[in-house]
């Protein structure tokens, strides 16, 4: 099997590991798909087991801590139409492997990750401003903002060429407004975390700077998905005080 360049095997994915090849955006990639297949095969063959599994997998910011598996199997998660998984891993693709190479793959896995609930986060700060909490989201999305985030910061500090990279944000950015039911809110908690995120793991406190990456990433990453947690807890209200 392929994934653009990529060969999933053993030998080529052992040496594309060591190589810095973009071995877990390919993972993410294939765990997507998978369970995209599983959702439309439950859809057509048991309705009620692809009800059921939408309904413990997505995101409910409502149901956030009675439900904290969601922060992380919503990320996985998408709609049964094929534009919204195939645009998603067409996203993650074109700057995944980029900032894996970067980062380091276990680094990278950790910030998608972080960057995912950034947006479950935004979306649960949404609803709590807003008094609004029929609201639920599933997708990579959030996550592929934050990577969208990252790589707007290095390619800033590096003094590189944006207007490619800008073009294709303002594109993602206008989805919601072309596309009806989707989460902007964690397009936009994804994007401020993903940029966060970066900014301190590129430049962050003076004091720092002399770590390695790996430790960079372990106290920044740290903290930021203590406060993010924290924010998402503090924010859902308590059950049965739901106006």
């Amino acid at each position: 099997m392929r994934i653009g360049s990529f060969t999933l095997d053993r030998r080529s994915v052992t040496a594309q590991w060591r190589g810095g090849g973009p071995v877990v955006t390919a993972a993410i990639c294939v765990v997507c798909v998978i369970v995209w297949l599983l959702e439309v095969l439950l859809q057509h063959v048991s309705p009620s087991l692809f009800t059921a599994m939408l309904g413990q997998g997505m995101f409910m910011p409502i149901a956030a801590v009675e439900h904290p598996w969601t922060w992380l199997t919503s990320m996985f998660l998408h709609s049964p139409s094929i534009l919204h998984v195939a645009f998603n891993m067409m996203a993650l693709w074109s700057v995944g492997p980029v900032l894996e190479r970067m980062f380091g793959h276990w680094r990278y896995l950790a910030f998608y990750l972080i960057c995912g609930l950034g947006g479950a986060t935004a979306l649960t700060l949404w609803c709590r401003v807003t008094g609004n909490w029929l609201m639920a989201a599933y997708g990579a999305s959030g996550a592929i903002f934050g990577l969208f985030a990252a790589l707007l910061v290095v390619f800033m500090k590096s003094g590189a060429d944006l207007r490619s990279m800008l073009v294709c944000m303002v594109i993602n950015f206008a989805l919601p407004v072309i596309m009806p039911n989707v989460a902007w809110q964690a397009h936009v908690g994804g994007f401020v975390v993903g940029g966060l995120l970066t900014w301190l793991l590129v430049d962050g406190v003076p004091a720092m700077r002399g770590q390695s990456a790996s430790r960079r990433m372990w106290i920044y990453g740290s903290a930021v998905t203590v406060v993010l947690v924290v924010a998402l807890i503090l924010c859902v209200p308590p059950i049965g005080r739901v106006a």
